[in-house]
Formats: structure tokens, C-alpha cells, sequence
């Protein structure tokens, strides 16, 4: 069997910062709060868990100190955190900060800002906390007449597009393409992560290639469930994984070639284990 790995498989920069940062905090021997899950990423969890992490929903449940995670937090948290005096080790990806940085500006420079993203995705709500007052999270196309609405109403002139780092861009494309049909006065910003866009670039070129795909990740990983999307439209046969023991081996193996992505939060290990008993099979 032929096996294509993705070469952009796996931990993005900010993931793996988050991850080597945490477990650098619990090699010091205290107690370690994660504030939310720091990955969408069930094994991960569970083995910081096992070296000794507390997870928490509430900064008002640590004691001294606080790891943000990678998608960040909103605004709130850091002013609840400054009022208990909490210390906060700040993990949240530098993309995502980047995002904060201009949403604070457009807001102080009275922007309407449309936020492109999942409405449930915890970096969609971390950022959207630093928009201001005037500003709309779009999901999907159906949503673009009701935010502009919501728009008109605020009669601001100025209007600004950011997106959730892992949202598709053919999807941020084309809601800013339905927008532009709407609104005259408006700037585009695509803060999708460039790895993201990459990764799945190659999971389109890797799944029109092979027999059969593998998709390794959370099933909470809004990246992961893309590359899973884009995959399927390529090929007949895509499995999608959070680990080797979901592998249907007898299937797999009844395949000439195979094509393995994983997405931004799955570690290498992860990626090794399902190679290594495919090979073994």
C-alpha cells in the first residue's frame, strides 16, 4: 500500500506553543489551571490531566495562577483575573491575539465589524467580546441579510470583515462576496491562519490522489471536521479519527493507496500509532 502523510499534519505553532508551555508549568511540581480545554483534543487532555493539570470553566476556581488556552478568552477573563489577583500565563495563539489587537481597533475607530465565525467556537467568543458594542458574528450565508440589518440600524458608515483563524476560507469567501453585494464601505480582513489554509489546500490535492483518507483529530476541532468536508468531496472512502483504535483496518487495508491528514490539534505520537499499525496490519 502507498502511503501519503500530509507534510502539514498535525500540532499548528500556536497548539504546540500552548502544550510544551503547559507541560513546562507542571515539570515545576504546583498546581497547573487550565482554564477550559487548552486543545480540542481528547488524548491531550487526558495526558495532562495524568501529569497533574486542573481544568476549570471559571477563572474564580484557580488558585494564583492561570493558563489561557490557545483559543483565547474573552475580554472579561482578564478583568475578573486582574480583580482577584490571579495570575494569568497567557497561551492564547499569537494569530488569535493579532485578531484582538484589530478588533479593539476598528471598534475605537467606530466600525461595524462582522466576525466570520462558529457562534460556539470559544475563539469566536473571546474575540467577539473585544468588537465593542456594534458588531455581528456571521456562521453562514443565511445569516449575511440578518447582520446586515442589524447593521443598518446602527447607521455607522464603516464597516469591517474579520475572521475565527480556522474557519474555511472558501466559506469567509464567500459570505464577504454576499456581503459586498449589501455594503459598499467595507474592509476585508482574512485572519485565517495561513497553516490552516495550507492543510487544507493539501488535503484536497492528497485526497484526489488516493483510494482512501484518513482524517486524525478531535471531533471537536472545527479544523479537523473541515479537512474531514474537504476530503469527502475528493475521495469515496475517508475515515475520520481520534485515534488508532477507531481504525477499520480490514477496509483500509483493502485499498491501493492512502492519504493521512490530521488537523491542528492532534499531536505527532498520535499520527506515528495509526502509520505504524496500518504498516504492521
Amino acid at each position: 500500500m502507498d502511503i501519503i502523510i500530509g507534510k502539514t499534519a498535525g500540532f499548528c505553532f500556536g497548539v504546540k506553543n500552548a502544550v510544551d508551555n503547559t507541560m513546562e508549568e507542571l515539570e515545576k511540581g504546583e498546581k497547573v489551571y487550565c482554564l477550559g480545554e487548552l486543545v480540542h483534543n481528547k488524548q491531550v487532555i487526558e495526558e495532562l490531566i495524568s501529569k497533574g493539570a486542573i481544568f476549570i470553566d471559571n477563572i474564580e476556581d484557580a488558585e494564583n495562577k492561570a493558563i489561557i488556552r490557545a483559543h483565547g478568552v474573552p475580554a472579561s477573563v482578564y478583568e475578573k483575573a486582574k480583580e482577584l489577583n490571579i495570575k494569568i500565563k497567557d497561551l492564547t495563539c499569537p494569530k488569535v491575539l493579532a485578531i484582538h489587537k484589530l478588533a479593539i481597533k476598528y471598534s475605537n475607530e467606530n466600525y461595524y465589524i462582522f466576525l466570520v465565525g462558529q457562534k460556539k467556537h470559544p475563539e469566536t467568543i473571546g474575540t467577539i467580546s473585544f468588537c465593542g458594542e456594534n458588531c455581528s458574528i456571521i456562521e453562514s450565508l443565511e445569516d449575511v441579510e440578518q447582520k446586515v440589518e442589524e447593521l443598518r440600524k446602527t447607521k455607522l458608515k464603516n464597516v469591517a470583515v474579520l475572521a475565527q483563524t480556522t474557519i474555511s476560507l472558501e466559506k469567509f469567501d464567500s459570505i464577504v462576496e454576499e456581503l459586498k453585494k449589501h455594503i459598499n464601505n467595507i474592509e476585508v480582513k482574512n485572519t485565517i491562519c495561513a497553516s490552516t489554509r495550507l492543510r487544507e489546500e493539501e488535503t484536497k490535492e492528497i485526497s484526489k490522489k488516493v483510494e482512501c483518507m484518513i482524517i486524525v483529530g478531535g471531533k471537536h476541532s472545527s479544523n479537523s471536521n473541515k479537512l474531514y468536508e474537504i476530503a469527502k468531496k475528493n475521495c469515496e472512502n475517508v475515515f475520520f479519527v481520534e485515534t488508532k483504535d477507531e481504525l477499520e483496518l480490514k477496509k483500509i487495508k483493502s485499498f491501493k493507496s492512502l492519504g493521512i491528514m490530521a488537523g491542528a490539534s492532534t499531536p505527532k505520537k498520535s499520527i506515528e500509532k495509526i502509520v505504524d499499525i496500518i504498516k504492521k496490519t
